[in-house]
């Protein structure tokens, strides 16, 4: 379990902050999945220094709620007209009923303690006719990034730490949602440098490097410090990200 209340939330503004321009593309994105009407009320499930969440009432125009376990991160996260942070997880989201037109969940799934009971938490406070966007990757369909190749761990890391396509949709099924016929393919980020991704990464603030032994990131790190002085201006791709969307029936 990654411990969001000590080193992580320091180190995370900063290592995973992302532009305004990204945060317009990512929530339009979002936007092509949900309801057409507008307002629309949100919940940002897991949403650490609420990355997300002002954006998300600045989309979507109705009441969004910013839910995260972690009191450092909500300490951290910025205030926004329209936006409530609350304590809370995915097992006990603390919301009535019926609440919500959209749940966000961005890369957080695989952190919580009990997928099954956290959909079913997500059911409960979707409206019927709502939608539920399960932003992941899943072990079956993970992306080759750049940085693996730097940490011979790391890819097999993040595949444990995901189910598959399969898996997560019969969670969703058995919480009474229904999921989409196809995994959505979309993506917000703007294209980095590699200068520009080994600042990031260098400040560990992706729980992969939580769970990596300590001498493989200094050898990783060295190693690719040595490349960035060889071509530091290189631009990376931007590898499209994986969602599904789940559906309160009406």
């Amino acid at each position: 379990m990654v411990d969001y209340d000590g080193r992580m939330s320091s180190v995370y503004v900063a290592g995973r902050r992302i532009s305004a321009g990204e945060v317009a593309r990512w929530t339009a994105a979002f936007a092509a999945y949900a309801p057409g009407r507008r307002p629309l009320d949100v919940l940002d499930l897991g949403s650490g220094t609420g990355r997300f969440t002002p954006g998300l009432a600045a989309e979507f125009g109705g009441r969004v709620y910013g839910v995260e376990p972690a009191d450092r991160m909500r300490e951290a996260s910025e205030p926004a007209s329209g936006v409530s942070y609350l304590k809370g997880s995915a097992e006990a989201i603390p919301l009535p009923e019926a609440s919500v037109d959209v749940v966000l969940m961005f890369l957080t799934f695989h952190h919580w303690t009990d997928p099954l009971q956290g959909l079913r938490e997500v059911r409960r406070v979707l409206r019927p006719g709502g939608v539920a966007l399960l932003r992941t990757q899943f072990s079956d369909l993970m992306p080759d990034l750049f940085w693996y190749r730097y940490f011979p761990s790391a890819r097999a890391v993040d595949a444990a730490m995901y189910c598959s396509v399969d898996e997560a949709r019969a969670l969703a099924v058995e919480a009474g949602l229904v999921p989409g016929v196809d995994v959505v393919r979309i993506t917000g980020e703007d294209p980095r440098t590699v200068r520009a991704t080994y600042e990031r990464l260098s400040l560990r603030a992706l729980s992969t490097f939580e769970k990596l032994p300590e001498d493989e990131m200094e050898a990783g790190f060295a190693r690719l410090a040595a490349d960035v002085e060889q071509d530091p201006d290189r631009v990376l791709p931007v590898h499209q990200a994986t969602m599904l969307v789940l559906t309160r029936p009406s």
